[in-house]
Order: structure tokens, then C-alpha cells, then sequence
């Protein structure tokens, strides 16, 4: 049975257009927006009204949701929109954005009286498409009713986390398991690096740890990208780097020493740095070889 949710989407990058997509199935009325409209178009397959502008996609919307790059796009992009918001409005803002971008967000959502939702979420590109998102959410409780249709259609599972979006809880949880993320990635893309340099077989690395405790899912995926060299995007290198940064400066605000995600940081900016930005973030393999 259809939805009568309304939902605008702005951004409809990988995971934008994969959550899009899924609120399209789930039957809500979907209008999507992005800054280059050839990504957005092939959604009107799906059901999805092309919005040319921020503002005619809001307008009228129960819901506006934001996945963009970072948290001065989505700043940006709110502000576009703004002639069509109407007080009430649920704006989910699903940007990783960090602390310090988070703070304007939070607060171009009291001016204009919308019900601010800080909802990150955890998976790349796969899991976005089958709509196995987890949601980290903060937010009101007078959001919730309307939010929960969006939620099921683009998530598995969705853990509130406290009642007030403003207050960084779901952008810091995001934070931390990015951190891990990124430690994962570029300790496989180091790995196997080093055993390309040494002249030890990789599948032999993989076979040595496999059932065991150091075994996991993450590793045979990313490890699988490197050794097919299949680096499609689950998630760029320049995103990752993005994220990197975000996640020392949070620590660095905290007074926290992160050694391992500094590095990591400067390992994703090498990678960039040497052409390999739009391929996905297990391209840190690339920057032990200065290539």
C-alpha cells in the first residue's frame, strides 16, 4: 500500500540515490535534488519527481533528508531551500559533518523551526541498496511518527540515541565506528601491500588468518577489491579521507590521541593525491608504492 510520507532527498550520490531508490519502492512521494542533475535523473524510473532546485523539492514535504559531501554542502544546500520550509518540518541530516560543521546545521534548524534529526548512518554502497542501513538517530520524539516509514524503507535497524539532534550524540557514535572503519581499510590495504612487497602470496595471508579471530568479513571484502582490482566505489578514497580528518579533529577537540587515524588520514590524502580519489577507499593500497 502506498505511503503518503513525503520525503525530499538531497544529494543522490551513492548512498543518496541507493536510499532514494528505496523510498521509492517502499511507496512514499519522493522528489529528489542534486547539484549535478545527471545523477538524479535515472531516479524517475523509479517514481522519484527531479527536483531543478533545493527549494521546489522541499516544498510541501513532511521530510527532508540530506546526504551530501560534508556539512558546509549541507549547510548550503538548506539554505537554498529555505524560502520553501514551513515550521514543523522534519529535516533528517544524514551528512557525516563532523562536530564543528554540526554546530550551523543545528542552528539554521532553530531559525527556521524545523524538527532537527542528527541521523548518520553506518554501511557503504551494498548495504544502502538492500536498505540495510543502521541509523544512528537524535532527535525529537514528535519526529518519530513520521520518520518511521523513512527509516524502515532505508534501514535495517535504528537506534535512538538521545531526543535532542543538536547535541553531536549521533554524529560522535558515527565518529567512533568510522574510526574503525577506516582502521580496517587501510590495515588490509597495508597488509596486503607489504605482501606484495615482500613476495609473499596474499591468498597465503588470507588462508593463515581464515575462521580465526583475526578473520572477518571486512577483510575478505576489501581484500577481494585489491586482488581483483576492481576498485568501484563502495565508498571513495576522498570521502574517506573527508571522514579521516573529521575524526582527528573531533579527538583533537576531545584532547584524544589518534596516532593510527592520523596516519590513516595522511595514507587516504597520499592516495588522493596521487589520482586515485574516486575509487574505492581500499585505493590506500596505492600509497605504499608512491605510485
Amino acid at each position: 500500500m502506498p505511503d503518503n510520507t513525503s520525503v525530499a532527498v538531497l544529494g543522490t550520490g551513492i548512498m543518496g540515490a541507493a536510499m532514494a531508490r528505496n523510498l521509492c519502492r517502499a511507496g512514499l512521494d519522493v522528489r529528489v535534488w542534486n547539484r549535478t542533475r545527471d545523477k538524479a535523473e535515472p531516479l524517475a524510473a523509479e517514481g522519484a519527481r527531479i527536483a531543478d532546485d533545493p527549494a521546489a523539492a522541499v516544498e510541501g514535504a513532511d521530510a527532508v533528508l540530506t546526504i551530501l559531501y560534508d556539512g558546509p554542502a549541507a549547510l548550503g544546500t538548506m539554505r537554498a531551500a529555505a524560502p520553501a520550509l514551513v515550521p514543523g518540518t522534519v529535516w533528517v541530516q544524514s551528512t557525516t559533518a563532523g562536530l564543528d560543521a554540526l554546530e550551523p546545521l543545528a542552528a539554521f534548524a532553530a531559525e527556521h523551526d524545523l524538527l532537527f534529526v542528527d541521523a548518520p548512518v553506518l554501511g557503504t554502497r551494498q548495504p544502502a541498496e538492500d536498505g540495510q542501513l543502521t541509523v544512528l538517530a537524535a532527535g525529537p520524539r514528535e519526529a518519530r511518527t513520521t520518520l518511521a516509514p523513512v527509516f524502515d524503507a532505508i534501514g535495517s535497524r535504528t537506534v535512538w540515541i538521545a531526543e535532542d539532534g543538536a547535541s553531536g550524540a549521533a554524529t560522535r557514535l558515527k565518529l567512533v565506528c568510522n574510526s574503525w572503519v577506516l582502521a580496517l581499510n587501510n590495515g588490509i590495504a597495508e597488509a596486503l601491500a607489504l605482501a606484495e612487497g615482500l613476495g609473499a602470496e596474499p591468498q597465503g595471508f588470507l588462508d593463515a588468518v581464515a575462521g580465526g579471530a583475526l578473520d572477518c568479513g571486512y577483510l575478505r571484502a576489501k581484500s577481494a577489491v585489491i586482488l581483483t582490482g576492481d576498485y568501484t566505489p563502495s565508498f571513495t578514497v576522498t570521502t574517506a579521507h573527508k571522514d579521516s580528518r573529521l575524526i582527528v579533529e573531533a579527538a583533537e577537540r576531545a584532547g584524544v590521541m589518534l596516532d593510527v587515524a592520523a596516519a590513516g588520514a595522511e595514507r587516504l590524502r597520499r592516495a588522493e593525491q596521487q589520482g586515485h580519489g574516486a575509487r574505492d577507499m581500499a585505493a590506500s593500497y596505492f600509497a605504499s608504492f608512491g605510485e
